[in-house]
């Protein structure tokens, strides 16, 4: 049986406990003792032996048709090694079809030296505005698709990816006596840190991508790191003025790729 696997609103690949006591083939009235033991045994995970964490390594599953069965989203991590811990006679054929799935070295950050420089030229690239804007819009539309086309609550979901709401900049300039009146985030951030505009950018491209909040934040960090040390300026090419040669060279291929959002080039490492 195929094991269906969701993503998540923050791009964490999950599975449905229930679909995973039905995949492995288990007798369905042990599935209330099964899945409570499920949460609370300890599993060898990327980061120690520990047990599951609720809001990490699973979440609340509410079933509006049968109130009453306690139902979990589990990490594809976490439903791999339910799998193999369990007793039944399809669990290899589980866990592999988990394992294809499994975005634990993503999350960990393992980067190829393929990877290392096209993040490196991704970084020169997000100093372009038309570049960053690419990948907000890309990054809407794939919330919108895992949300029914509704972009509800966008802007308080892009705050808790990065890390920080636009009025939380607001209240740092405003301590340090700048004016924030009539700012959106770009101009605020100009003001506070500049390479974060690079970092936030590089996070919308990859989670527009599919790949997970956590590996995607990553490589927005790698990417800011890359930049404080270029200096990497923020240029807003969408007049009609051409492109300014500020501070590293700009591989105008990479650009066209970020804007077209194809992997062709630097994004086929991913």
């Amino acid at each position: 049986m195929e094991i269906q696997v969701l993503i998540s609103k923050k791009g964490t690949k999950v599975v449905i406990a229930t679909q995973l006591h039905q995949a492995l083939e288990l007798p369905h009235q042990h599935y209330p003792v099964n899945v409570r033991k499920w949460i609370k045994d300890a599993y060898s995970f990327q980061d120690g032996i520990r047990r599951p964490i609720a809001m990490k390594d699973y979440g609340v599953r509410k079933w509006k048709d049968n109130p009453i069965v306690e139902d979990y989203y589990l990490t594809v991590e976490l439903a791999k090694h339910i799998a193999l811990h369990s007793r039944s006679r399809v669990k290899m054929d589980i866990a592999r079809q988990l394992a294809a799935h499994d975005d634990t070295q993503e999350r960990e950050g393992m980067l190829s030296k393929e990877q290392v420089l096209a993040v490196l030229d991704l970084t020169k690239a997000m100093g372009l505005v038309s570049c960053q804007d690419a990948c907000e819009r890309r990054h809407l539309e794939t919330y919108e698709e895992r949300n029914g086309g509704r972009s509800t609550d966008w802007w308080q979901y892009r705050s808790e990816v990065m890390g920080y709401s636009v009025e939380e900049l607001r209240q740092r300039l405003s301590l340090s006596g700048q004016k924030v009146a009539g700012k959106n985030r770009r101009q605020l951030l100009m003001q506070l840190d500049k390479h974060e505009i690079v970092r936030s950018a590089v996070i919308d491209l990859f989670m527009s991508m599919g790949k997970s909040e956590s590996y995607a934040r990553t490589l927005g960090d790698l990417a800011k790191v890359f930049a404080q040390e270029m200096n990497v300026e923020i240029y807003d090419d969408r007049t009609n003025e051409p492109v300014l040669p500020l501070g590293p060279s700009i591989n105008p291929a990479v650009v066209n790729e970020v804007k077209a959002g194809k992997r062709e080039a630097v994004l086929a490492c991913w």
